[in-house]
């Protein structure tokens, strides 16, 4: 019973043509058929024959008189019926789609150089603020792993545990600064060594650090080689990048507002061997768009397969039309035996 009479069923969004537009269709072309409903009254109209005696109102003074049109109601609500016939054979219908997705996840230490060495203006606007930017664009660019902060100079701290803040971390990463930490150098062991210690509980079956410098291991209390080696026993596969250039490279600006440049060199060779330890891949980036191009590659080595359940739920509404086709159909029949239809027959 409820299925017959569904419980909204007289509400006047029923009648509003715009409530159409709303419906996925089952059946979209049954409603070509509504194109033949005016097309068969205008030809009924074309072959129609007098057979009635005109008494009272003569076809002349017909539209003067007040109460002709009443005589138009019985058709207007046949075509209706005939109508929501059509409409409910095509089966109108919404449908509410949930996908929800989810992956197994790795672990993600992104370890970043901020030794005085960073200001160095061979990328825009300098080492550690393109560093900054693409780390943020790797992070939005992952689905439920977990990723971590460390900075370093002359010596080193967790910036940011692992999390799927993604949120929060992209503030900390906002945060960088030359001022975190005062003491000079490049503690490149102690770096790696605290990311370590960070995912060495992990149960995640990736375990990814990807260290950012652009100098030799100078400060620190363990030595890189050592703490790679500390790395690959929990499992932990090291990128590493060695960012700028040789020779001479901008360094901000002089007593009169000229660019200052310095001598640079970089030493790859711990960074090398950190990599290989860990069976990791070494990249040297020496501007902005080659950086970008290496955390699109190590995002796509480290790519984690997304899973998705998708649950369709479809409501049908072909029922109301049909309901109401059948009451209109009844009312229809009804005022055919009433005045209304005859006002102007004999």
């Amino acid at each position: 019973m409820d299925s017959l009479f569904p419980n909204n069923w007289f509400s006047v969004k029923w009648f509003n043509i715009f409530e159409l537009f709303k419906y996925e269709w089952e059946n979209e072309y049954i409603l070509l058929l509504l194109l033949s409903i005016p097309l068969f009254f205008l030809i009924k109209l074309l072959f129609k024959k007098n057979n009635f005696i005109e008494v009272s109102i003569p076809s002349s003074n017909l539209i003067k008189y007040k109460f002709s049109l009443l005589r138009l109601i019985p058709n207007s609500i046949f075509i209706l019926s005939i109508m929501y016939i059509i409409i409910s054979l095509a089966r109108p219908q919404k449908s509410n789609e949930k996908v929800e997705k989810w992956s197994e996840g790795i672990d993600i230490m992104l370890v970043i150089d901020i030794s005085e060495s960073m200001q160095i203006e061979d990328f825009k606007p300098n080492r550690l603020e393109s560093a900054k930017d693409v780390a943020k664009e790797f992070i939005n660019g992952r689905f439920q792993d977990r990723i971590g902060l460390v900075v370093f100079s002359g010596e080193s701290y967790s910036r940011c545990p692992l999390t799927t803040d993604y949120i929060l971390l992209n503030e900390y990463v906002d945060e960088i600064s030359f001022d975190l930490i005062s003491s000079r150098g490049t503690a490149i062991g102690s770096a790696i060594a605290i990311a370590t210690n960070r995912m060495r509980e992990s149960k995640s079956k990736s375990k990814v650090l990807i260290l950012l410098s652009d100098g030799d291991n100078t400060a620190g209390n363990i030595d890189p080689v050592t703490s790679a080696q500390i790395a690959k026993a929990y499992g932990i596969k090291i990128y590493s990048i060695a960012i700028g250039k040789n020779g001479k490279v901008p360094f901000g600006k002089d007593y009169f507002g000229r660019t200052r440049y310095v001598e640079n060199s970089l030493d790859e060779k711990n960074l090398r061997e950190i990599a290989t330890i860990t069976n990791g891949k070494f990249y040297r980036a020496s501007n902005n768009s080659s950086l970008e191009n290496i955390f699109k590659v190590i995002d796509e080595f480290e790519k984690t397969e997304i899973k998705e359940n998708r649950y369709k739920n479809t409501i049908d509404y072909y029922q109301y039309y049909l309901l109401w086709s059948i009451i209109l159909f009844l009312f229809y029949i009804l005022l055919k035996s009433t005045f209304i239809n005859n006002i102007i027959k004999d």
